[in-house]
């Protein structure tokens, strides 16, 4: 098939498609979506950020924050999916290349040589309270569009960061 036949082909499909109407506005979806993919970048970021950690570990407590990291990575990485898909739900393209998670992301880049382990505990408190952060500036915006579905999700990814991040905390206290 000619390339610009697959063109008008998928122009066809885009335009015969009818418009979303979910009972949220235009522009609030685009809102939440912006939100969302804030969320989907700090979500992303910080599971790169885990799982480099889970690898890189090292020293007395080694084998207690492996085993904690690859389930907190797990965790994370089952947690992107869903946020995506509530982006693509409302009518918008997911963010995911590295460019645009850099862009959008408040959660800053593993750094390049492997802290120690203390300080990798620390700087995952740190992610985890910058991703519910993120999560709860978008939930008033939610809450006003009366979109229940994004506003649970946001809920669940609160609590699911405030817990790790106190655990995480706790490691820290002598």
């Amino acid at each position: 098939m000619a390339k610009s036949s697959v063109k008008t082909i998928a122009q066809a499909a885009v335009s015969s498609a009818p418009p979303i109407n979910i009972g949220i506005a235009d522009k609030d979806r685009a809102a939440i979506a912006q939100g969302l993919s804030r969320l989907l970048a700090d979500t992303y970021t910080l599971y790169l950020t885990t799982h480099n950690f889970h690898w890189n570990v090292t020293g007395p407590m080694f084998n207690t924050l492996h085993t904690m990291f690859m389930a907190q990575y797990t965790e994370l990485w089952n947690a992107v999916d869903p946020v995506a898909e509530r982006i693509r739900s409302l009518g918008h393209p997911a963010p995911g290349s590295y460019a645009q998670f850099g862009q959008l992301a408040s959660v800053p880049d593993v750094p390049a040589t492997p802290p120690k382990a203390l300080e990798m505990v620390r700087i995952l408190v740190q992610g985890h309270e910058a991703v519910a952060r993120t999560a709860r500036e978008l939930f008033p915006v939610a809450d006003k569009a009366n979109d229940e579905p994004t506003a649970d999700l946001l809920t669940q990814r609160m609590t699911v960061h405030e817990q790790t991040a106190w655990m995480l905390r706790s490691l820290l206290e002598e």
